[in-house]
């Protein structure tokens, strides 16, 4: 089992709660965050962090150190209250259920993302996002 099928089923393993449609869903949405090009991808993301006030959290997932956590709400103060709610409906969460799953998820997959302590090159992002998933399908 290769390093990204082993953080999937970690990952994965955390939301026994859901069902498997909505794990896949989760981090499809997930990936689709960290990959999405009219925001910026994961470099948009770090930029959205910092703009809300929460650039060493974000930090801190990507670089080599000890991820610092992050609560749903500030979460869904980066993200925004339209798309978190948009997601939700999508996937069949409440925004607080999404925004706690994504608020633990985010920063391991971030982290996993970025083992050398460094935002990956345009392009790389979006293959390991694609072996993540496949590995967690």
């Amino acid at each position: 089992m290769g390093f990204l099928d082993s953080m999937a089923n970690q990952v994965l393993g955390s939301l026994s709660s859901a069902g498997d449609e909505r794990h896949a869903g989760l981090m499809e949405a997930l990936g689709g965050l960290l990959n999405n090009q009219q925001t910026g991808g994961l470099s948009g993301l770090v930029a959205a962090f910092e703009q809300k006030g929460l650039g060493g959290l974000i930090g801190s997932w990507v670089g080599t150190g000890q991820n610092l956590p992050i609560s749903a709400e500030q979460l869904q103060s980066v993200l925004g209250s339209e798309q978190v709610q948009a997601l939700a409906q999508k996937l069949g969460f409440t925004p607080q259920e999404l925004s706690s799953h994504l608020a633990e998820l985010m920063p391991q997959v971030v982290d996993k993302l970025t083992p050398a302590g460094a935002l990956p090159e345009s392009g790389t992002l979006g293959s390991l996002l694609g072996m993540f998933k496949g590995a967690a399908s």
